[in-house]
C-alpha cells in the first residue's frame, strides 16, 4: 500500500479527474474530494475567504478528509485526496496524514479558464482568479510540482502515477 496522495493546485487543474483516474487504475483505492467533504455543510457554510468562520470550516474540512483517508488507508485502500492547499492546510495534512505525498498540479491561467468552461461553475470569476493567482504566486511547498499545461489527461495521470509508484 502506498502513502496517501494529496493532489493540490488551483481551480480547474484536474485534481479530481486525476484522482479518479488514478483510483480506477489501482486495485483498491478511495478518493476523498475535499470539496465534497466541505459541501456536507448545507446551512451556514462559509468559504475560506469569508472570514474567520470560513477559515475554521476550511480546517474542519481538512480534518474530516484526513479522518476519512486514515480510515480507508487502515482498511487497506490506497487513498487519493484532492484539495486546494494553503500553507496552513498543507501543515494539517502533514500532521494528520503522516508520510503523505503532496503533488501540486498547475496550468496556465488561460488553460485553467478553458478547462473551467467545461464544468459546473461553483466560483465567481473573482474567486476563481484569486485562488488561481494565490496558487501561482504563493504555492504551498509540495513534494512535487508538475506543470501539466500541455499534457493530455492520460499523460497527467501517468506523470502522477510515476511519482506515487514508489511511496509506501
Amino acid at each position: 500500500m502506498r502513502s496517501p496522495l494529496v493532489l493540490t493546485g488551483g481551480p480547474a487543474v484536474g485534481k479530481s479527474t486525476t484522482a479518479r483516474l488514478l483510483a480506477l487504475a489501482t486495485a483498491r483505492a478511495a478518493v476523498v474530494d475535499v470539496d465534497d467533504v466541505r459541501q456536507l455543510i448545507v446551512a451556514g457554510g462559509a468559504a475560506p475567504w469569508q472570514g474567520p468562520d470560513g477559515l475554521a470550516q476550511q480546517r474542519l474540512g481538512v480534518e474530516n478528509a484526513c479522518s476519512l483517508a486514515s480510515s480507508f488507508h487502515a482498511a487497506g485502500f490506497d487513498v487519493i485526496l484532492a484539495d486546494v492547499l494553503t500553507p496552513v492546510t498543507l501543515e494539517l495534512y502533514r500532521q494528520r496524514l503522516l508520510g503523505c505525498l503532496i503533488v501540486r498540479l498547475h496550468v496556465s491561467h488561460q488553460e485553467a479558464r478553458r478547462r473551467a468552461a467545461t464544468r459546473t461553475v461553483y466560483l465567481t470569476d473573482a474567486e476563481f482568479t484569486q485562488l488561481h493567482d494565490q496558487d501561482r504566486d504563493a504555492p504551498p511547498p509540495a513534494d512535487y510540482d508538475l506543470d501539466i499545461t500541455n499534457l493530455t489527461i492520460e499523460e497527467q495521470v501517468a506523470a502522477v502515477t510515476a511519482l506515487w509508484r514508489n511511496t509506501s
